[in-house]
């Protein structure tokens, strides 16, 4: 266990943890007290300590989502998918009038979208509880708008498939995706912040006065 420490930075009382909770199998046992570890355990804890320090996740989550790693039964495609809900905020709107009206609007722009297949995905749910908000606070403007934002997620999705690529080696599928879109979404807040900077200072009137 010390060697599998030194290979992947993680201390020893962690490595135990990790064993404790289901996250790492055991080692293969070559005597009292003592256990060989190979390269799958170097592969799986630097997956796990990826999770836990990178993509913010629990203990619980990475417990989940090991198992359908481990489950042969689970294909690929599913398996992305769940590795992808894990990062995803799991949001419940509050019932009432505003919450329905959201629910219309997001229905009628996953029709018109054609994305009715990622309609039970978690994500919905904040969603809905957004325009919910909004809509409640009389900002229509964004909810207008939500086509405009559809259609910029859109192309910033198709960019996430093409950095991707063909993943075929379901531990990296499963970094790719969890740690993919919490950095992404990273990278678009602050690319987003920026923009909005430089498209104020387009639209502001020149503060300057000339020499005289």
């Amino acid at each position: 266990m010390a060697e599998l420490s030194e290979t992947t930075g993680v201390s020893v009382p962690t490595i135990k943890y990790y064993l404790r909770e289901g996250l790492l199998e055991p080692g293969r046992p070559i005597g009292r007290n003592q256990a060989e570890y190979g390269p799958a355990h170097v592969k799986r804890l630097r997956l796990v300590r990826a999770l836990v320090e990178y993509g913010g996740l629990g203990i619980a989550a990475i417990r989940d989502l090991t198992g359908h790693l481990d489950n042969p039964r689970v294909a690929l495609f599913e398996l992305m998918g769940e590795a992808q809900k894990t990062v995803t905020t799991h949001d419940s709107p509050r019932p009432g009038p505003h919450r329905e009206k959201a629910e219309r609007v997001v229905t009628e722009l996953l029709e018109r979208k054609g994305w009715q297949d990622a309609g039970r995905n978690p994500a919905i749910g904040t969603l809905v509880g957004v325009l919910a908000a909004l809509d409640e606070l009389g900002r229509r403007e964004m909810v207008t708008a939500l086509g405009d934002y559809a259609d910029a997620a859109e192309r910033i999705a198709e960019v996430d498939m093409r950095v991707m690529g063909d993943v075929e080696d379901r531990e990296q599928a499963v970094e790719i995706v969890a740690l993919g879109t919490r950095l992404g979404d990273a990278i678009v807040g602050a690319l987003r912040r920026v923009a909005q900077e430089h498209m104020s200072s387009k639209r502001a009137p020149d503060s300057q006065t000339p020499d005289s």
